[in-house]
């Protein structure tokens, strides 16, 4: 648990540096990469994930129907 706690102190001062990163991935990505982790905290990451997931499809649906209306 130690060494876990370090290591994210590490990546986390590590992130804070004023330089262009070379790695470009997005937000989404990070996210997920956390939530399929073994940090505590990746379930609590990984259930808003899903949550943001179904509230995204909800609002899609709701899109749709309402693109629908207006025919």
């Amino acid at each position: 648990m130690r060494h876990a706690i370090i290591g994210l102190g590490l990546v986390l001062i590590m992130g804070c540096g004023s330089g262009e990163s070379t790695q470009t991935s997005s937000q989404g990505a990070r996210d997920t990469a956390i939530a399929e982790s073994a940090v505590p905290g990746a379930a609590g990451v990984k259930s808003a994930l899903s949550v943001s997931d179904s509230a995204a499809a909800r609002r899609a649906l709701e899109d749709s129907i309402m693109s629908a209306d207006d025919l």
